[in-house]
């Protein structure tokens, strides 16, 4: 009985003990994020483009002619920081933003040329990036991070702030 009654007291001593940050899950993401984008600029610095920009250029490759709207979704933001990201890849002529003549409330967004080709030169070093963000772990944790990663992120797909993430 004694024994029983410590550990309870433990247990709950350790609910209202400080978490230490390297055992929260959240703070280990954002830092996580913060060493991809780091060793992101550092593959890819010379093409002087974002993360959030090779997401929108890689998306609408694949779509090859979309909304604002669906490639906010696609790449899971909020309509205001896809529209500036776009609006600074169209100002480099990267893809181009014609009114919808559907919706003439709505853009169609397409990749021009260049904007195609950008995509083609940065990929080798958009992909030596993401691997250098997993570096030191063998194929198969890879594999596993990955696929524990995209089992939290479909569970909890419809978790949103709203807030624009800062490009």
């Amino acid at each position: 009985m004694r024994q029983r009654q410590k550990r309870a007291v433990a247990a709950h001593e350790s609910l209202h003990a400080p978490w230490p940050l390297e055992e929260r899950p959240g703070f280990l993401v954002r830092r996580l994020h913060q060493i991809h984008v780091a060793l992101f600029q550092q593959a890819c610095g010379e093409f002087e483009i974002t993360p959030l920009q090779y997401s929108l250029l890689s998306a609408l490759a694949a779509r090859k002619t979309a909304d604002q709207t669906t490639l906010a979704a696609d790449i899971a933001l909020d309509r205001t920081t896809t529209t500036g990201a776009l609006k600074r890849l169209e100002a480099r002529h990267l893809l181009e933003r014609p009114i919808n003549e559907d919706d003439r409330r709505a853009r169609l967004c397409r990749l021009t040329r260049a904007g195609a080709a950008l995509l083609a030169r940065i990929e080798g070093a958009a992909r030596a990036a993401h691997e250098a963000t997993l570096d030191g772990l063998s194929e198969r944790e890879r594999a596993q991070l990955v696929g524990l990663l995209q089992r939290v992120v479909a569970r909890n797909a419809n978790q949103t702030t709203g807030a624009p993430l800062v490009e």
